[in-house]
């Protein structure tokens, strides 16, 4: 408990208090790798996988986006895809949008 709590020296030949700067540091470092372990390496992960999904987008594959529309790929541009919703409604959407791909027929069982 004498980390959380400085203990009460006597005036005369007690230690100083305070273990210098190395304990501190060994914390940082512990809080990095904590952080780098439980929240960057996760998130960069996901958004492979995301950048993964989009760049695999082709004609005919049925994608459900971030909105929740869910439509068949029917254009594929730069930025952008055209999807279509229902018989002869397109809709244009950004390609970042796409959160999943669906199984082939998924639409048409509805």
């Amino acid at each position: 408990m004498d980390f959380f709590i400085s203990s009460a020296w006597a005036q005369n030949g007690a230690p100083p208090p305070g273990g210098g700067i190395m304990p501190t540091l060994i914390m940082v470092g512990l809080f990095f790798a904590f952080m780098y372990f439980l929240i960057i390496r996760p998130q960069m992960k996901r958004q492979k996988e995301h950048r993964q999904l989009i760049d695999g987008l082709e004609k005919g594959n049925e994608v459900i986006t971030s909105g929740g529309l869910a439509g068949k790929v029917r254009e594929i541009g730069e930025n952008f895809i055209v999807l279509e919703v229902s018989d002869d409604v397109r809709i244009k959407v950004q390609k970042q949008s796409v959160s999943s791909v669906v199984p082939k027929g998924t639409l048409d069982s509805n």
